[in-house]
């Protein structure tokens, strides 16, 4: 009998010692079974205004700066002078869009969306770059080619006033008969413009042919179709704001094959020449 509990206490003992048994766990009573290992995710990081410059100024493109924003939460100061800090960091106006938009959906303590109104959230331009695109088969926007006007007056520069604004109509004149990009009708046309610049600044021309040059003739000033001018080559186009500072209209087949650009303000209206957007319309 002694020698029968000198062998219970050794064997107990060595239990113990091997991890079989646990403390305070009987020899008739079975070990838990422990289970897998789980590692609880880390949570999301919520950006800030600081975390988006410093994309920015990581050099990440906007498509990569936008995309992070509607993955990851988000925590934005969009007030006036949180605004010029952000442009004043090199941070695009797409990117601060984005970032607009992002804290327009407020939620409450519980997580669900508050009832309170809340206003229309801005769609984002599809280009981030100034210009004047037209859309491809596959739906992509692509900037239209890009030529040199050359400003020539040859006898048709005159001055008309309009409210007691004077403009000069203007005569371009573009090297070379033919534009190297060619478009079928319909042609889905988006303007990208400069801040504060409408799309009634820009002229939509039909070009004059000659052997080795395109020519056309409008008015400065930035006036589209004013009154007057039965010569110039000014087609008329009409145009919807798709976001802010991006306009598109569409040239349908009643505008007709031949030769045409597109002239912006600024650069292009003035009469020492500037550039503009060609193209050549099949029928």
């Amino acid at each position: 009998m002694f020698l029968g509990r000198i062998w219970l206490v050794i064997t107990f003992g060595t239990l113990l010692l091997s991890g079989r048994m646990a403390p305070g766990q009987t020899a008739e009573t079975p070990q838990a079974d422990a289970g897998p290992l789980t590692v609880k995710p880390a949570a999301p990081k919520t950006l800030t205004n600081a975390s988006v410059i410093r994309m920015a100024g990581a050099g990440l493109s906007d498509e990569l700066i936008v995309q992070a924003i509607s993955a990851q939460p988000g925590q934005y100061n969009v007030d006036a002078d949180s605004l010029v800090d952000l442009k004043s960091a090199g941070v695009s106006e797409r990117v601060i869009t984005a970032m607009m938009n992002k804290g327009r959906k407020r939620l409450t303590a519980n997580g669900e969306s508050s009832d309170e109104p809340q206003a229309a959230p801005i769609t984002l331009s599809p280009v981030n770059e100034l210009g004047v695109y037209y859309k491809d088969r596959k739906g992509n926007w692509q900037m239209l080619e890009v030529e040199v006007v050359h400003a020539h007056s040859g006898g048709w520069l005159k001055s008309t006033a309009t409210h007691g604004i004077i403009k000069t109509d203007m005569n371009g004149r573009l090297n070379g008969a033919t534009s190297k990009l060619t478009l079928q009708a319909p042609i889905e046309i988006l303007i990208y413009a400069p801040e504060g610049a409408a799309p009634t600044e820009y002229d939509f021309l039909r070009f004059r042919l000659h052997p080795d040059y395109r020519e056309f003739r409008t008015l400065t000033g930035g006036v589209f179709h004013s009154t007057g001018g039965a010569n110039r080559d000014e087609v008329d186009f009409k145009a919807t704001r798709l976001a802010p500072r991006t306009y598109t209209f569409t040239i349908d087949h009643a505008v007709g094959g031949g030769e045409y650009g597109i002239l912006p303000p600024g650069t292009g209206n003035v009469t020492n020449g500037g550039k503009i957007y060609t193209f050549a319309i099949t029928e």
